[in-house]
């Protein structure tokens, strides 16, 4: 099962709202410098969005983030403990990377995957970059570019049996970038408000 990223969101193809709400959106962080960043963000945020400091994958979500590489290799950071959590999640992440966009997820993208465990039931991943372990430059828009599309994705996106947003509640996203990637914590913080702000900022009650 696994659902193309509906991100194609172009100004030529603008939606109109489809749901009167937004997910939940749990920020983790595991370092203090990353929490302090995720802190100062939520402050500025309206919807459902918290921070949580611990792992990922101690919070109770339907879905979890992989900020991955373009290819879907899971073998560094946060993407090695999914991998270790969910043994076949890799498998099916380079699956539908293969099927929907013939090898290679572009950054500003997202697909999502079962992850074969009853919660959380869907990992999705939105790469930060393009080769593993590749060290971010210092203005990348890529957390953003990330964000952005995981968001998309719970609004857009298509399951086989639904809407993502039907089956998916609560999304739990550690740092995007800021491990392998080098990010400035506050520089991801900032860029995940700024997308949290694009897809439902104006198009959701708050």
């Amino acid at each position: 099962m696994t659902a193309d990223s509906g991100t194609h969101t172009g100004r030529g193809d603008a939606r109109p709202p489809v749901s009167p709400r937004t997910p939940e959106l749990v920020l983790c962080a595991v370092d203090e410098p990353l929490a302090t960043a995720w802190t100062a963000a939520v402050g500025k945020l309206a919807g459902r969005v918290r921070v949580h400091r611990g792992s990922v994958l101690d919070v109770v979500a339907q879905a979890v983030v992989s900020p991955a590489n373009s290819y879907g290799w899971m073998r560094g950071g946060i993407d090695a403990v999914y991998a270790r959590a969910f043994p076949d999640v890799e498998q099916s992440v380079r699956s539908a990377v293969l099927a929907f966009h013939g090898g290679e997820l572009p950054i500003g993208e997202a697909v999502i995957v079962p992850t074969g465990e009853p919660e959380p039931a869907w990992l999705i991943s939105a790469p930060t970059m393009r080769e593993p372990g590749e060290l971010l430059p210092a203005d990348t828009v890529h957390p953003y570019l990330a964000a952005r599309a995981v968001f998309l994705q719970w609004r857009d996106g298509q399951l086989d049996h639904g809407p993502v947003r039907e089956h998916v509640d609560t999304i739990a996203m550690p740092g995007l970038g800021t491990g392998v990637g080098g990010v400035d914590p506050a520089t991801c913080a900032r860029q995940v408000a700024a997308a949290w702000d694009e897809v439902f900022g104006n198009r959701y009650p708050r």
